[in-house]
């Protein structure tokens, strides 16, 4: 069991360096486009950019590291999805709080860009380990 985890989250650490590239890639590009401070704005851009990372994520992670022996059913899929909303609501605090401390913090001055991907990648961190963990214990449990 713990061979079978320790390479369930080898797999899960690969397929999250490619969401990652996908999240972090949206949102830059959307800030690019429409640089911004306004923290609405900043949970729309961070929502779509979670949202395609989360749809890379289920392709992925259905096939590779949690892939069972028979197709995903409905459950699996529902459980999947409110899971996935649980970890945007999660990245979506921590990327509006970690925007609001950097842009607080008066003894620092860090570009804007700087601010929101140290942000968002504090969000990627505790949202993608929740999601492991919901993914792991909730969604594609193993049936004993």
């Amino acid at each position: 069991m713990l061979k079978r985890t320790r390479t369930q989250i080898l797999q899960f650490t690969s397929i999250g360096v490619l969401n990652a590239a996908v999240d972090l890639a949206v949102l830059n590009i959307l800030l690019l486009i429409w640089p911004t401070k306004d923290h609405l704005l900043l949970l729309l851009f961070n929502t779509i950019s979670y949202l395609l990372c989360i749809w890379n994520s289920y392709y992925w992670n259905t096939r590779y590291t949690f892939r069972s022996q028979k197709k995903s059913n409905i459950t699996e899929k529902g459980l999947f999805f409110a899971q996935a909303l649980i970890a945007l609501v999660i990245s979506n605090l921590v990327f509006i709080a970690g925007v609001a401390t950097l842009e607080a913090m008066t003894f620092i001055s860090l570009p804007l860009y700087v601010q929101n991907n140290i942000a968002k990648g504090a969000a990627m961190f505790l949202s993608s380990a929740s999601s492991f963990l919901f993914m792991k214990y909730i969604v594609f449990k193993r049936k004993k």
